[in-house]
């Protein structure tokens, strides 16, 4: 073949091997793991409430090793976001090692974190297992803890082609929704606090979630489930 077609010779990009080149991926797994969970860490607390900028979001794989390096150092993968409702309601995100999780890792951690007792949230992105000392270490924190693997958040489940739309009904709504149709909240379907989506919004118990399907035979469909 010639290359007047832009054909596989190098017509079009300069041979097969450069072509196929385009394609592959000349960083380290590692670095782009972080990227992937870090971008729905971040997606993720935008959907919450909390404020973070569009760049953050919006940042390429290339400009996040150009910041963080092949090799990112955890430290400076950490997040701290605010309520944009509340300011003062703040939320910290840590990425931790690939080592087993341990008593004293917790401890470490927990004694280079300023101000704990302003933490409205703590969430740990973990790469192995946390024993059970380790874990009561952290039932020591007035906050909410939250604890995410890392290949948890590769994807953002979320914006899966075939997930519904999910609304957090605020507690003015959902007393309007009870009160429509004469019923309790207990009375609804439910969603368990451990259901995935409950914990990408970070739902507790007693909230309402309005689900609305697309597609299919009809226009849509809505549900309403309570979080158990």
């Amino acid at each position: 073949m010639d290359g007047r077609y832009g054909g596989l010779d190098g017509g079009g990009c300069g041979g097969a091997n450069h072509c196929m080149a385009e394609f592959v991926d000349q960083g380290s797994v590692e670095s782009r793991r972080y990227y992937l969970s870090r971008r729905t860490v971040l997606e993720m607390l935008r959907d919450r409430g909390y404020d973070v900028a569009d760049s953050e979001v919006t940042r390429s794989l290339a400009e996040f090793r150009v910041e963080f390096g092949d090799k990112p150092d955890l430290e400076r993968l950490r997040i701290s976001a605010s309520l944009r409702s509340n300011q003062h309601k703040k939320i910290l995100v840590v990425f931790l090692g690939s080592d087993e999780i341990r008593t004293a890792a917790i401890r470490g951690l927990l004694s280079h974190i300023p101000n704990k007792e302003s933490l409205h949230g703590l969430m740990l992105i973990v790469q192995s297992k946390m024993n059970h000392f380790a874990r009561k270490e952290l039932d020591k924190l007035q906050c909410k803890v939250e604890i995410f693997q890392i290949t948890e958040l590769l994807l953002n489940i979320t914006k899966h082609v075939i997930q519904p739309t999910h609304e957090i009904l605020t507690a003015e709504l959902k007393q309007q929704l009870l009160n429509k149709y004469k019923t309790e909240d207990k009375q609804l379907p439910r969603m368990l606090e451990t259901d995935a989506i409950a914990r990408y919004y970070g739902l507790e118990k007693g909230q309402v979630v309005k689900i609305t399907y697309g597609g299919g035979l009809v226009d849509s469909l809505v549900s309403y489930r309570c979080v158990k």
